[in-house]
């Protein structure tokens, strides 16, 4: 099956672009996703407590609001039903090809078009639109002896609910994002819980509440209330960036905050010095929860201040020697944010996959191409993540800068047949990736003596845009021509 544009992924990212197809009158198109439903890292995480840690009326579309957010800091089963009500509303439901999983694409020179495999059947499009995002695919560690654990394991976000946890002896390896949320949850049904720490993370209190009725009425009879409580939002985040990016040493504020917060929360003293990080805090991204602390705290809650070494039968031992009996493993350590999965299905023009290209390092121009892949453009590519906003902002830039990328690609070939194609060059990808090297060097992300995810095998900083998401929407804006090569068919 031929088409014009292959958008892979159905999580905000795939969505997004389906809605900004259509709204350019482009309908010959296919939303390909792996599994059976919409929502992407909102369909995946299901696990206790899942929920988002930006404000909801920021974590949405501007072309999508949504009035009726029951809570400041929304869970997952909203934001999915959100995502649901998109495809709906913007009648997205006809482009999308479930169960199907991109097993490999290869750019055809000759006819200046991708060859799409998938395991339900294949496809030829003009251009590709990567949104498998860098949070898709779990990051298991190898442990030795795991694989004879004779429990039950598994990743925050391939929970297993079948797996009744009341009652049972349960470890979770990883303190991030994922385990302060569902760590509190699950203490109280658990008989036992050991909590392996490699590094504390900072958590400053979480200033969630419900949304009351008459806010949500106000917003859904004036619209102009819930945008300007989006402004509101997003221009006070924007205001912390210089500390992130630019002076790291005024993060000393945040830390103040984040240490009243775990004073307050711990009266042990001992326990306080196990959980206080020597980082400065933003290196890792900030935590927010009001709960993870004096879950802590239980009598029937162990915090292992180590990382685990080894699995012994059912007895996991901590690198400092440290051990515990356990029924049950849960990993919340992360996801492959710097290797992404389809990276290495992606074959370009050189005859070497993306993930090849990026052997020493991801790197795209503008975050969205990439040298040697024609026609493609992958969104939260590439130093596009953000430590103190909402991605969905990087989201909607990206998608202005695919809007004119097709809009110039179709100017370019011969109308609609899309008999062009566009590839940056190698030198313009360089003299990007080189000034955000630069603006991150002496950002905390890379200063504030930590080993974070935000950091790739060769430690560097891959994955954060070191500005504003103003200064990014300015930088994604248009596609400047003098950044490509044009290719034309024959």
């Amino acid at each position: 099956m031929r088409v014009r544009v292959a958008v892979i992924g159905a999580g905000f990212g795939g969505l997004g672009a389906a809605v900004t197809l259509r709204r350019m009158g482009i309908t010959d198109f296919v939303v390909l996703e792996r599994a059976g439903s919409i929502g992407g890292t909102w369909r995946d995480n299901t696990y206790p407590g899942c929920a988002c840690d930006v404000p909801s009326h920021l974590y949405s579309f501007s072309f999508a609001p949504n009035p009726d957010w029951p809570r400041s800091f929304s869970g997952q089963p909203h934001i999915r039903d959100y995502l649901e009500r998109v495809a709906d509303d913007f009648r997205l439901r006809p482009h999308l090809r479930l169960n199907t999983e991109v097993l490999k694409a290869r750019w055809d020179g000759a006819e200046l078009r991708w060859a799409i495999e998938t395991d339900a059947g294949s496809y030829q499009a003009d251009v590709i639109v990567s949104a498998a995002g860098p949070l898709a695919d779990p990051r298991l560690p190898e442990v030795p002896g795991l694989d004879d654990f004779p429990g039950r394991v598994f990743h925050s976000a391939r929970w297993d609910h079948d797996y009744p946890l009341r009652g049972k002896r349960v470890a979770v390896v990883g303190t991030g994002a994922s385990a302060i949320q569902f760590v509190p949850e699950i203490q109280r049904v658990v008989n036992e819980l050991a909590v392996f720490q490699r590094t504390p993370p900072w958590v400053l209190p979480r200033g969630d509440r419900r949304i009351a009725a008459v806010e949500r009425g106000l917003h859904r009879r004036l619209p102009a209330t819930a945008a300007a409580r989006r402004q509101l939002i997003w221009g006070s985040r924007e205001l912390v960036v210089g500390a992130f990016a630019r002076h790291p040493e005024w993060m000393r504020v945040a830390e103040r905050l984040a240490r009243i917060h775990l004073r307050r929360s711990v009266a042990d003293p001992e326990l306080r010095r196990r959980l206080t990080p020597d980082y400065r805090i933003g290196c890792k991204r900030i935590l927010l929860s009001n709960d993870w602390y004096p879950a802590l705290t239980r009598p029937h809650v162990r915090l292992i201040d180590s990382g685990l070494r080894e699995v012994r039968g059912s007895t996991l031992v901590a690198s400092d020697g440290r051990s515990f009996e356990a029924d049950a493993v849960i990993f919340g350590t992360g996801f492959r944010a710097t290797d992404v999965p389809i990276a290495h299905r992606v074959t370009g023009a050189a005859g070497i996959t993306m993930a090849e290209e990026w052997r020493d390092g991801m790197a795209a121009l503008r975050g969205t191409t990439t040298a040697g892949f024609p026609n493609l453009l992958t969104l939260v590519g590439p130093n596009t993540g953000l430590g103190h906003s909402s991605i969905i902002l990087i989201i909607e830039a990206q998608l202005a800068y695919m809007a004119d990328y097709l809009a110039k690609l179709g100017t370019l070939g011969s109308g609609a047949s899309g008999r062009a194609a566009l590839v940056p060059r190698r030198a313009a990808v360089d003299a990007w990736t080189d000034g955000l090297r630069r603006r991150l060097s002496r950002s905390v992300w890379n200063t504030g003596g930590c080993d974070s995810w935000y950091l790739d095998a060769n430690g560097r900083n891959t994955t954060i845009w070191p500005g504003t998401t103003a200064e990014f929407r300015r930088v994604t804006r248009s596609v400047r021509l003098d950044e490509y090569e044009v290719l034309r068919h024959g």
